[in-house]
């Protein structure tokens, strides 16, 4: 796929942030900071996940739809501890992100490093369907 196709029918579905006057006991839902971008081999997708461990991040395909769910921890795991000022959002994520056609989501390849998920999805050249004929039925019977 070119540099110049952009992919127009590229879509999230995920909860909405939570609200900045959370309670900082709730395990509200938060949706971590997203890139992608178009590169030679395909689409490049970059999740802005600091503090998560690898192993606190699952990425699923699901036919044409990636799903990268995880937990950010926060200090209360460790030792009791009371916030003064909380602007980190912790607890459970979830993003569902529907992959355009053009898209090979099985072929998909992600790295966690440095607090980013870099997902590279390989381009697929979509084949015309050729001309045919379509049959047309008559409703005498």
């Amino acid at each position: 796929m070119a540099l110049n196709k952009i992919p127009t029918s590229f879509h999230f579905i995920r909860p909405p942030h939570a609200p900045s006057g959370r309670d900082p006991g709730s395990e509200a839902s938060w949706a971590p900071n997203t890139d992608v971008y178009v590169s030679e081999a395909g689409l490049v997708i970059k999740v802005e996940l600091a503090g998560l461990r690898r192993e606190d991040l699952e990425l699923t395909v699901e036919a044409r739809r990636l799903r990268i769910r995880g937990v950010r921890r926060d200090c209360r795991g460790e030792a009791p501890c009371k916030f003064v000022v909380m602007e980190i959002n912790y607890g459970h994520f979830e993003s569902l992100i529907e992959l355009p056609e053009g898209y090979d989501a099985s072929g998909a390849r992600a790295v966690y490093q440095n607090g980013f998920l870099r997902i590279d999805v390989p381009s697929r050249e979509v084949q015309p369907l050729p001309p045919r004929s379509v049959p047309i039925e008559s409703e005498d019977a």
